[in-house]
């Protein structure tokens, strides 16, 4: 495995960290596997082709998070709030035709083409990383997810609110008795996950371009990194992001015929010697 290659899995990873920890953080403190967070980074894909193209792409990186923490609301207040009560297998239904219902909508407003969206002209071209030519946007990508990361961790365990949050991930009733209030608690957690996809979708947009079914065949990954790296776990998620990131772009180098494959061996694997994961479910 040569410099380019890690820095190729450690790109995807980044991607991966990032759209990850928003959907664990909203099933720590919801218990709502949210199958329509795969809609939500194409909806930042898209809308970042459109805000680059009439602004910059600078200009996405602060507008689309920021409208896609408006759609979480409304997730939050339209219906995880009013289906708190009811199965999780139903919400996760009703998340799932939801992802439908947005990707046809972005359909009928984008069309069904390929969209390239170009990457500032300060990070393009290549950076030099210890005697390898490497394209500056992918590591631009990297350092975003560790600043994200970072600050993120930083935030949950400083702050009153990442003390809330905390909290009410561990046991919703009890907070509320101790004061905490947890629907105020629960909107904070469901926007924030929701900007996290809007954020990995803008940086995703110069990396893969945007295209029809981009949030469908990133959910599984997504899917697959929350599982492994302990359902709610957010600093599961981060790990196990980051290592499907460098498994995935390693094997489809060294085992071509098994790439596809290598993340469902993975899952398996996991989940028959550690169901919980490999941080357990917590936030």
């Amino acid at each position: 495995m040569n410099i380019a290659q890690l820095l190729n899995g450690l790109a995807l990873g980044s991607l991966l960290m990032i759209l990850s920890s928003g959907l664990a953080m909203i099933y720590g403190l919801r218990g709502v596997m949210n199958f329509a967070h795969g809609a939500l980074y194409m909806s930042g894909a898209y809308l970042a082709y459109t805000v680059t193209n009439h602004v910059s792409f600078w200009a996405a990186l602060i507008v689309c998070p920021l409208a896609l923490a408006v759609i979480g609301a409304v997730l939050e207040l339209v219906f995880f709030r009013h289906l708190q009560t009811r199965s999780h297998i139903e919400v996760g239904l009703i998340t799932f035709g939801l992802a439908l219902i947005i990707e046809r909508i972005i359909g009928i407003i984008w069309g069904p083409h390929t969209l390239p969206v170009p990457a500032p002209d300060v990070l393009n071209g290549t950076s030099n990383v210890f005697g390898t030519a490497y394209p500056t946007y992918r590591l631009f990508i990297l350092a975003i997810a560790v600043v994200m990361a970072a600050a993120l961790v930083f935030w949950l365990r400083v702050s009153d609110t990442g003390l809330h949050i905390r909290a009410a991930s561990q046991d919703g009733e009890t907070s509320a008795i101790l004061g905490i209030n947890v629907d105020r608690v629960s909107l904070t957690v469901v926007c924030l996950g929701a900007a996290l996809a809007g954020l990995a979708g803008t940086l995703a947009a110069p990396y893969f371009s945007v295209q029809p079914g981009m949030g469908m065949a990133i959910l599984i990954n997504v899917l697959i990194v929350v599982v492994v790296g302990g359902v709610g776990s957010l600093g599961g998620a981060m790990a196990a992001g980051m290592a499907l990131g460098i498994v995935q772009t390693v094997g489809a180098v060294w085992l071509p015929n098994l790439a596809a494959l290598l993340p469902y061996i993975a899952l398996v694997a996991v989940l028959a010697w550690r169901p919980t994961g490999f941080a357990g479910k917590r936030v």
